[in-house]
Formats: C-alpha cells, sequence, structure tokens
C-alpha cells in the first residue's frame, strides 16, 4: 500500500521544478496556473530569483506546493498518479498541496490560500517577538514538559513532532531561549534556533488562525479522492467540512508527523512518495518507521526510476 506526502516550508530551493516543467506540459501548466491566480510572476521568482525573496512566507507556502503538484502531474503523465496511493498526507503547508492533489480544492484556491496563510502567519507576531527551535535527542512527551516548564506565563509549545528524536518549539523569544537551556539540562543532543521569520504552530498565531478561517470559508472543498492524514489529528479524514476546520486548527495546533506515518504503517502502508521538494520527509519518515520504503520524487530522472515499479 502507498502513501503520498508533501513537503513544508525549508524545501525550497532555487529552480525547484524547473527541469520538470521543462519535460512534461502537464508540469509546465501547474506553474502557469499559479502564476495566474496570484498575478504574478511566482515561477520566475522560483527560477531565477533569490533565495531571501524565495523563502518569504508568502511566497515559499505557494512555490512549494506549485512544485508538489508539478511533480504529481508529471507523475500523472506516465500513469504514476493519485490513483495508486492509499492515502495523502502533508507537513503544515503541504497539508494544502495534498488536499489539492486529491481534489478536494482547486490548484488556483490553494495558491490564493497559501498566499493569504503566508501573509497572515508572517504578520500575526512583531519581528523579534517569537522564535522557533529544533530540540535533539528528547521525545515529544519530554518536550512537551521542557516548554512548559520554560513557559512562565508566555507561550511555549512544542510545536512539530517530527520524529522520534526531533521536535520543535514555538513561542516567545524569551521562552523559547528557556526551553533551549532546560532541553540540554534535560540531555537533549542539541537544541537550537531556527532561522525562521515567525513562531509558527502555537497560540501566538491566532490572529492567522482567524484570517484563514475566513478565507476558507469562502472557497469550495470537496471530498478528496483518497483519505487525508491531518496533522492535527494523526489520522485520516475525507469530510469537507472537518478538513477546513482543521485546516484552521492547523496554524496554531502541533504538526504530528511522527504520529501521522505510524498511524500510516499500522493501516498498512509499505510505500512512500515524497512528491515535491527536497527529500526532508522521507529522512524523517525513515526513522519513525524504518519499514516504509521511501522515494523522494522531485525530478524527471526520479520519476524515471519509478517506472516499471
Amino acid at each position: 500500500m502507498r502513501a503520498f506526502v508533501f513537503p513544508g516550508q525549508g524545501a525550497q530551493t532555487i529552480g525547484m521544478g524547473q527541469d520538470l516543467a521543462a519535460s512534461y506540459p502537464a508540469a509546465k501548466a501547474v506553474f502557469e496556473e499559479v502564476d495566474d491566480a496570484l498575478c504574478q510572476d511566482l515561477s520566475g521568482l522560483i527560477w531565477n530569483g533569490d533565495i531571501e525573496t524565495l523563502t518569504l512566507t508568502a511566497n515559499a507556502q505557494p512555490a512549494l506546493m506549485a512544485t508538489s503538484l508539478a511533480a504529481l502531474r508529471a507523475l500523472e503523465s506516465e500513469g504514476l498518479g493519485l490513483e495508486t496511493a492509499s492515502f495523502v498526507a502533508g507537513h503544515s503547508l503541504g497539508e494544502y498541496s495534498a488536499m489539492a492533489a486529491a481534489g478536494a480544492m482547486t490548484i488556483a484556491d490553494t495558491a490564493r490560500l497559501l498566499r493569504i496563510r503566508g501573509t497572515a502567519m508572517q504578520g500575526a507576531v512583531p519581528v523579534g517577538i517569537g522564535a522557533m527551535a529544533a530540540i535533539l535527542g528528547l521525545d515529544f512527551a519530554a518536550v512537551r514538559a521542557v516548554a512548559e516548564a520554560a513557559a512562565q506565563g508566555e507561550v511555549c509549545q512544542a510545536a512539530n513532532d517530527n520524529d522520534p528524536g526531533q521536535v520543535v518549539v514555538s513561542g516567545h523569544k524569551a521562552a523559547v531561549e528557556r526551553a533551549l537551556d532546560l532541553a540540554k539540562e534535560a540531555g537533549a543532543k542539541r537544541a537550537v534556533l531556527l532561522p525562521v521569520s515567525a513562531p509558527f504552530h502555537c497560540a501566538l498565531m491566532q490572529p492567522a488562525a482567524e484570517r484563514m478561517a475566513q478565507a476558507l470559508a469562502e472557497v469550495e472543498i470537496s471530498t478528496p479522492s483518497v483519505p487525508l492524514v491531518a496533522n492535527v489529528r494523526a489520522s485520516a479524514l475525507s469530510n469537507p467540512e472537518l478538513i477546513r476546520a482543521l485546516l484552521v486548527e492547523q496554524v496554531t495546533g502541533a504538526v504530528r508527523w511522527r504520529e501521522s506515518m505510524s498511524y500510516l504503517a499500522a493501516e498498512g502502508v509499505t510505500e512512500i512518495w515524497e512528491v515535491g521538494a527536497g527529500k526532508a520527509l522521507s529522512g524523517m519518515i525513515r526513522r519513525i518507521e524504518p519499514a516504509i520504503a521511501c522515494q523522494a520524487v522531485g525530478n524527471p530522472e526520479d520519476i524515471a526510476k519509478l517506472q516499471g515499479t
């Protein structure tokens, strides 16, 4: 049994998806559709821009979705599309890519939602007020206890449960810095601040959640062609209204990636394709469920390897 997963912010690189667009007309059409939806030459930025501008949250989120959907369209051109999958999932913004892939939202609507999401998340907290940090070598329960102890009246939450030894905390900068010290005292191998522009997936994102509730209320969401394993539930669902509600909850809620991948393994998934930019999710999955075979699909060479599988 196979699942398709879609990467989140941090996977962006200049040039991503360009060879897919050159090799597959259907992939090129995705980038054109996103450009039209945003009234922006986003594909030009992705392929020929500078990484600092691409990494701005409002650009990175629709850009990564476009690259993922272009890779999916290329797979479809070779008869390897979503009809071969039993589940979809995505890491944070990748959940929107998963929804577009499964036909629950149009690519144009997804691009516009991600532009709103990126802008709202960036604007929810003034620069310098919040922070995020990666803690390596402690499990989720231990990091959650560290975050609670570090809060001291401020916000500090375990935000991303990425794999058994990598958990990200998010919140007020001073509280996150306290969490770094407490994590090291608790035996963490490493505890480092992340170069991010805002404290995602914590209560400080509530203004962004309210903005996304407004935006999502105006978009049609259909039943996905295959079930979505939602970040905040770590279980599969297909109900459009529940998906709408959980996409709002996801802005302030934890990304339960470790649990989500273990859920897929328990459901019988033996193979996962990471569709889009980078290979970060494949690395996490191998640490979570070593028995699952992972394949990153981000260029024509990756697709050629899959033909005949």
